[in-house]
């Protein structure tokens, strides 16, 4: 949803099994910023890609991850917290 802002460039990822984008380790050492919405994503991002997270910053939005895909309450949440780190 940040893809069309200027000077961001974007990727998605999932670390569950069925994630239709799942995370690799190409994608972790590409990314210079990593947002996941729980504590729990951290912690798992931090397990699974601990080589590949050596520059890469990794900020929790504390958003319970119980939203639908674009659902307009997660949109306006995301635009709050993230938006401005994006700036």
């Amino acid at each position: 949803m940040f893809a069309a802002w200027p000077g961001v460039e974007t990727a998605s990822a999932g670390l569950a099994p069925d994630a239709d984008e799942p995370c690799t380790d190409e994608l972790v050492e590409w990314a210079d910023l990593i947002f996941v919405m729980e504590r729990a994503h951290r912690a798992r991002l931090q397990k699974r890609f601990r080589k590949s997270l050596k520059s890469a910053r990794v900020v929790c939005l504390d958003i319970p991850d119980d939203y639908g895909f674009m659902q307009p309450e997660l949109v306006a949440l995301l635009e709050k917290t993230v938006g401005p780190r994006l700036r």
